[in-house]
């Protein structure tokens, strides 16, 4: 794979909490500089305890006050794993340019790193105190696991946070999102190839090219293509991949399973079969589990059922039987104390006390737009609905921002703390068009394969459906 981090506009959540947590007191000393007014963006960078590294960059202007705190995405174990304050150049700059001070951290490791991330970016903000002074507010912001760290945080520390922006982010939680990964991988398994390991994976990277190859040789058969299409389905990916292109047609299946097929042999499968054993280590064993699971049921709410009901006709297979095949085979189980681990790491209990603003596309096949309806009904669960807002890009990939609609949805978060309200006009998609469009074209464009495009912004009045393993800590809902 090319891509080592799945953040930012290319493709590239230690304490399981039911009430507030208390942050880390920011100290009181004398600050040793002054951020910003120097007439020259400036850099601080350094190591925290633990390793991670962090940086801090304060504007040419005088500072306004405000800091944006950036959490990166998801590294490739064994990558190289900077700190980071924005996720691409240009928004980095236009904050800059706006008199915002960004900070960000490494992480003290890659992989599923939310142990390690959410105190790691606390510590960049005590560090970013100590040198410069308390920020009068402070944004929390990230991409794709980012923004999953970017909800843990204002989570467990809202006192430290005036708002969040999270980006693509994993707003299902950590065991949702794996257990809708494991429904994908059995189903593989079951229908495609026995030999695969969907848990406990002991040769990640041999396991994974296993799976691509035998996904490769599906594709070639009408029947493969329906048991690719199965696969999909259990796990939301939608049919449509490639950034700028134009969407497959509700009736186009053999398209979207195309383009499914793509998600999987160049983004999906990586994580499904060779990066689990990374998590799988942290947890001590298996996380996810099959047991009680009604495929059938989860079949008929998937975004993708029409699809499969389609090619599995074409093909002349028999979906009830494969359904019940895959009911049928023997469930795996998880373990006790990885369940503990990954709830832990994350899970969230919708108990908002800071506005947030999400912002996700609707083609996005690795964190599919699925998981933006299970954070929804998290927060609604714990009676915070008010707090949250939530905006859609329409567009194919993962985090897949032109850096105006990134700046956009920041703009809405500022306005939302100017005025104390959400202005429902401003967060109409035509709205939120104009203004990302006015930005111009240094700000409207996109990289596909290493190319620049020009694109025009794409926000979208988009309902998501209902994400199909959701696991939560918000209370009942009241009636």
């Amino acid at each position: 794979m090319k891509a080592r981090r799945f953040t930012g506009p290319a493709l590239a959540a230690l304490l399981l909490t039911t009430g507030l947590s208390a942050a880390p007191a920011l100290a009181a000393a004398t600050p040793s500089a002054t951020c910003g007014g120097t007439g020259t963006v400036t850099t601080k960078t350094g190591d925290l305890l633990d390793g991670a590294a962090y940086e801090m960059v304060c504007p040419a202007k005088s500072w306004n006050g405000t800091l944006f705190l950036y959490s990166h995405g998801y590294v490739v174990p064994g990558s190289s794993n900077p700190a980071e304050v924005a996720g691409d150049p240009i928004t980095e700059h236009w904050l800059l340019q706006h008199g915002f001070a960004l900070a960000g951290s490494s992480y003290a490791s890659t992989g599923w790193a939310i142990q390690q991330a959410i105190p790691d970016q606390m510590a960049t903000l005590h560090t970013f105190a100590m040198t410069y002074g308390r920020p009068k507010r402070t944004i929390a912001w990230g991409h794709s696991l980012g923004g999953m760290v970017t909800e843990g945080l204002v989570q467990r520390y809202p006192r430290s946070f005036a708002g969040a922006v999270p980006m693509c982010g994993v707003g299902a939680g950590g065991i949702g999102t794996w257990n809708t990964a494991l429904d994908a991988a059995f189903t593989f398994q079951q229908l495609i190839d026995p030999t695969i390991q969907v848990v406990n994976i002991t040769s990640p990277i041999s396991n994974m090219d296993a799976a691509i190859g035998a996904a490769a040789q599906a594709q070639a058969t009408s029947s493969g293509r329906a048991y690719l299409s199965l696969v999909a389905a259990l796990g939301d990916t939608p049919g449509w991949f490639t950034p700028l292109s134009k969407q497959p047609k509700a009736t186009q299946y053999g398209a979207q399973e195309h383009n499914q097929f793509l998600w999987d042999e160049n983004v999906d499968f990586p994580f499904v079969f060779a990066f689990r054993a990374e998590l799988e280590a942290r947890a001590g064993g298996n996380p996810s589990w099959t047991t009680g699971v009604d495929y059938a049921y989860q079949l008929a709410h998937s975004a993708d059922h029409a699809e499969v009901v389609a090619l599995f006709k074409r093909a002349h297979l028999n979906l009830k039987a494969t359904v019940a095949k895959l009911q049928n085979a023997t469930p795996i189980s998880a373990d006790p104390a990885a369940v503990t681990y990954l709830t832990n790491n994350i899970t969230f209990n919708g108990n908002l006390r800071i506005p947030v603003l999400t912002v996700h596309t609707t083609g996005d096949g690795l964190v599919v737009p699925e998981q933006e309806r299970a954070y929804r009904q998290t927060v609604d669960g714990a009676g915070k609905g008010a707090l949250l807002r939530q905006i859609f890009v329409h567009r194919a990939g993962h985090c897949a921002f032109t850096p105006a609609e990134m700046v956009t949805a920041i703009r809405v978060m500022l306005n939302r703390l100017s005025t104390g309200h959400w202005s429902r006009a401003a967060l109409a998609p035509a709205v939120l068009n104009r203004k990302a469009a006015a930005l111009g074209p240094n700000y409207n464009l996109f990289i596909v394969n290493n190319t620049l495009h020009a694109a025009a912004p794409q926000f979208i009045s988009y309902h998501p459906l209902q994400f199909l393993r959701p696991f939560n800590l918000a209370p009942a809902r009241r009636r």
